[in-house]
């Protein structure tokens, strides 16, 4: 009997847990919808670098539409909603023709479509090569999945093309080493990755002493040679990831041709065209790589997941001809440092703070104009709260959960003295 009752015990935190765990959600809801606080629709401002986007099923089943954060919550209460995290490039649909007789309650005159939005099966409730929606009312614990940063859809761990989640760059304590990934799909458009040096690429911690080993030799030889550039081969440097015996995800190189010959470029050359591309925003005269992309792109015979580090998009060469490509290829986002999820998320938590600034300076000028009687039933009040929650910690076992019973007594208490001041 006791066992049954301890089985329908309803589970409890600390108030140190519980207070973590609702900041926590909050910081989380702020980095997704990047201080959009849901009030406008976002349609008036275009096509709009990365945004929160959320699908209605129930008005346009076909998954063929998406809304913003403020139309979701206006406009599609109650509806059958997808969480799309963030999209690119991507203008409000809310009320457009995919959604019929349904007109936008914020924002009506909208153009009939938005003829640049893209859209897959992300927006009918499906992700990853096995098309199983998130979460998986079939699967008991939810695993976290990896978002692909050119065609944004979402993978899980298994189905990304790995021999094992092992070949994963991440720490020690399972936090991510690789700033984007590109699924296998992808990095056939990206095969013009491999030209670039071995820093591009994160590198996996799971590895033995003698492969690490093994890497470090070839990689002090690269260095020695060619600085961080690639290895150097008659007086010629050319850009080849070493293989090495661990599985790391940067040894692509084996199924990578370009053209009909070797990629070769002088080493002064490749030193210097680097420090130019990588200085400013703007277009260079001269190519990082030597290779013209438009011409004679490198080719992978099959596609390998790739994941890169930190920082990997301020390398990428930005002359006129590769420029070219990436428009061709429709990537020349990867040029725009503001499209990273990274940098996103800066700049949503940078609106948190200064959010968080505003509303200190609200509460303290609500305090400075209230009259001095006021001001100081609200103070000692404060310090009468402080002082029945220090007693109650001191005499708590604090080996012990805080229940609601708890609480609750904290302010009875607190009420009984303040009867009695009256």
């Amino acid at each position: 009997m006791a066992d049954a009752f301890e089985e329908e015990a309803e589970p409890t935190v600390s108030i140190q847990e519980y207070l973590k765990d609702v900041e926590d959600q909050e910081l989380e809801a702020d980095l997704v919808l990047g201080g959009d606080e849901g009030k406008e629709c976002t349609y008036t401002k275009g096509y709009m670098k990365r945004q929160a986007i959320f699908s209605c099923l129930t008005c346009t089943p076909d998954g063929n539409a998406g809304v913003c954060t403020a139309c979701s919550l206006s406009c599609h209460d109650g509806h059958e909603i997808v969480e799309l995290w963030t999209k690119r490039n991507f203008r409000c649909d809310c009320g457009n023709s995919k959604f019929g007789e349904f007109f936008c309650k914020i924002f009506p005159n909208k153009d009939i479509e938005n003829m640049e939005n893209s859209y897959n099966h992300n927006f009918k409730g499906s992700y990853c090569t096995c098309g199983r929606p998130y979460p998986d009312p079939d699967v008991e614990e939810q695993v976290e999945m990896i978002q692909c940063c050119i065609c944004e859809d979402w993978f899980h761990e298994e189905h990304l093309g790995l021999e094992s989640s092992d070949e994963i760059p991440r720490d020690e304590e399972g936090e991510p080493l690789y700033e984007d990934f590109i699924c296998q799909a992808c990095s056939l458009v990206c095969s013009f990755l491999t030209l670039y040096p071995q820093t591009i690429w994160a590198a996996v911690r799971q590895c033995d002493a003698t492969n690490a080993t093994k890497e470090k030799d070839v990689l002090g030889d690269a260095h020695s040679a060619c600085g961080s550039s690639g290895k150097l081969e008659n007086g010629i440097c050319s850009f080849d990831s070493p293989k090495l015996d661990c599985p790391v995800t940067n040894a692509i190189s084996e199924d990578v041709s370009v053209g009909k010959g070797a990629f070769l470029v002088e080493k002064s050359e490749i030193n210097m065209d680097l420090n130019q591309c990588t200085q400013g925003a703007g277009p260079s005269t001269t190519c990082v790589h030597g290779v013209n992309l438009v011409v004679a792109p490198p080719v992978l015979e099959k596609g390998k997941p790739m994941f890169l580090s930190k920082n990997w998009r301020g390398i990428l060469c930005r002359c006129e001809k590769c420029a070219d490509f990436y428009k061709q290829k429709r990537i020349g986002f990867l040029l725009d440092r503001e499209d990273s999820i990274v940098e996103y998320e800066k700049m949503a938590k940078q609106k948190r703070d200064e959010k968080l600034q505003q509303q200190e300076g609200v509460e303290l000028n609500f305090l400075n104009k209230l009259g001095h009687v006021e001001k100081m039933e609200i103070l000692n009040g404060i310090a009468d709260m402080k002082n029945e929650i220090h007693a109650f910690m001191e005499s708590f076992d604090s080996s012990k959960p805080i229940t609601s019973d708890d609480v609750h007594q904290v302010f009875e208490n607190l009420a009984k003295k303040r009867q009695r001041m009256l």
